[in-house]
């Protein structure tokens, strides 16, 4: 095949459409099996290149996504969808930037591109340009009403503004667009999931759904469902949420996924606050609605050095989706603080970042190692002066048992929860304080302000010498 037949030659169109197939199905791998071999055999046509970048996003595989997609791009300026899936790559390490305006031009070539608003709306939440998020996600669902994905987008960026009568509804449609084996084992529950009826006389079922922050932020409905007439609440829950649920007021049962009894319904929590028409101000956020165990207190009463003690967690789930915006890159990156006079650190971090508490030589008492469950964790951090932790189930269980907790956000994927651009939080008020990156990335900003306010809170609870 002479040079000028390369170029012009295109493949076969049952075979563009049986790779199309193939992609659609979810078969990423093997569509990319097939996309590999069409960029063999027909290098200057984009039609492989946009499959293979399309097929590696897909599959996670954000980096190797970005040299196809450019080059399907590049065969082919005038094709919308390539120059938006390389956006949604690149948006994916981090270049927000060129994301933006690989975005914007796939908007120009096709104004009415529902999936490039919601592609740009969505990054922009990530990246808390709120104003700008929700009018794109609002115009992809003009463009097309059953859009599912832009509803929850626009539900989640309505929540982290704070919008919470718009916000919940559309992201109710989580389950739709996150299925998960969790939510996909709620529905096949043999009895009705709750919808906002009355509960009066009623048995309801709590059904997880996400981490175990979720949970023990929302165990705070119990009481308000108990005033609702639920003759029997019943939390569903893996075994190291056991012991702390159990101290909630309102739950007659935690029990494991195993036999289950029947109930007149089920339900997420993370349903909870939009059938209980919760706003920002009508959180049910009365401190502390978890306790420490008595016995287990004593049990780590004991080891804990006397004096001022700070509680530290500096790495999340390394499975959470925002990890590596969310987790620090390690211990030392909080180095500084040991340069405060007179505190004492605990580590209460299990699995990734353990190690930094042995090897960091830092004088640190290491408890996380020892931490069998979360009534564990929740007996230390009630004997504690302050806890300082990054966004993990750690703040919740602070924030719950109404004990001072520093947390430190990310500025890329920030929680709805936390919303933006406050300094506290309305779902644990006076206990939560909340210490925001400037740029993504760049913690040493963050650690300036702990060490300064550290400083002052620890001045603060010093006995002052008569003078």
């Amino acid at each position: 095949m002479s040079t000028v037949d390369a170029i012009h030659s295109s493949p076969r169109a049952e075979e563009v459409q049986r790779a199309a197939d193939v992609f659609a199905s979810g078969r990423y791998v093997d569509a990319a099996a097939l996309a590999q071999s069409l960029t063999k055999r027909f290098p200057h046509h984009s039609f492989g290149w946009k499959l293979l970048g399309s097929a590696y996003g897909q599959m996670g595989r954000y980096a190797d996504a970005i040299t196809p997609l450019r080059t399907a791009a590049a065969i082919y300026p005038e094709d919308a969808e390539a120059h938006s899936n390389l956006g949604v790559s690149l948006g994916d390490i981090g270049q927000f930037d060129e994301a933006v305006e690989c975005f914007r031009r796939a908007l120009k070539i096709k104004p009415d591109y529902a999936d490039a608003h919601n592609n740009l709306g969505w990054l922009l939440c990530k990246f808390g340009r709120l104003d700008e998020s929700l009018s794109n996600l609002r115009r992809a669902l003009e463009i097309d009403p059953g859009f599912n994905l832009a509803a929850f987008n626009l539900g989640y960026a309505l929540l982290s503004n704070g919008s919470y009568v718009e916000g919940w509804p559309h992201y109710e449609l989580r389950s739709m667009v996150r299925a998960s084996e969790l939510t996909n084992a709620a529905s096949r529950l043999p009895f009705p999931q709750w919808r906002g009826e009355s509960l009066r006389g009623k048995s309801l079922l709590l059904w997880p759904e996400q981490g175990f922050g979720d949970y023990v932020q929302l165990a705070r409905y119990a009481p308000l469902l108990k005033e609702r007439g639920v003759s029997r609440l019943t939390f569903i829950c893996q075994s190291a949420l056991k012991g702390l649920l159990a101290t909630v007021d309102g739950i007659d049962d935690v029990i494991d996924a195993g036999n289950i009894p029947p109930y007149d319904y089920w339900s997420f929590p993370l349903s909870l606050p939009f059938h209980c028409g919760t706003t920002v101000e009508t959180i049910p956020a009365s401190l502390p609605y978890l306790r420490a165990l008595p016995e287990r207190r004593e049990h780590w009463r004991q080891r804990l050095p006397r004096g001022f003690n700070v509680g530290l967690v500096w790495k999340g789930a390394s499975g959470h989706a925002n990890d590596g915006s969310r987790s620090l890159p390690g211990l030392s990156t909080l180095t500084r603080l040991w340069g405060i006079p007179g505190v004492n650190f605990v580590s209460l971090q299990k699995s990734a970042g353990e190690d930094d508490a042995r090897t960091a030589g830092l004088p640190l008492t290491h408890l996380g190692s020892d931490i069998a469950d979360f009534a564990d964790t929740a007996a230390i951090v009630d004997q504690l002066d302050l806890v300082i932790c990054v966004d993990t189930a750690v703040a919740h269980v602070a924030g719950a048992l109404g004990k001072p907790c520093w947390v430190m956000l990310p500025a890329i994927g920030c929680d709805w929860r936390w919303m933006r651009d406050r300094s506290d939080s309305p779902w644990y008020p006076g206990a939560l304080r909340l210490f925001r990156q400037k740029k993504p990335g760049e913690w040493s900003g963050v650690v300036d302000e702990l060490v300064s306010a550290l400083s002052e809170f620890v001045a603060s609870r010093s006995p002052k010498i008569p003078g």
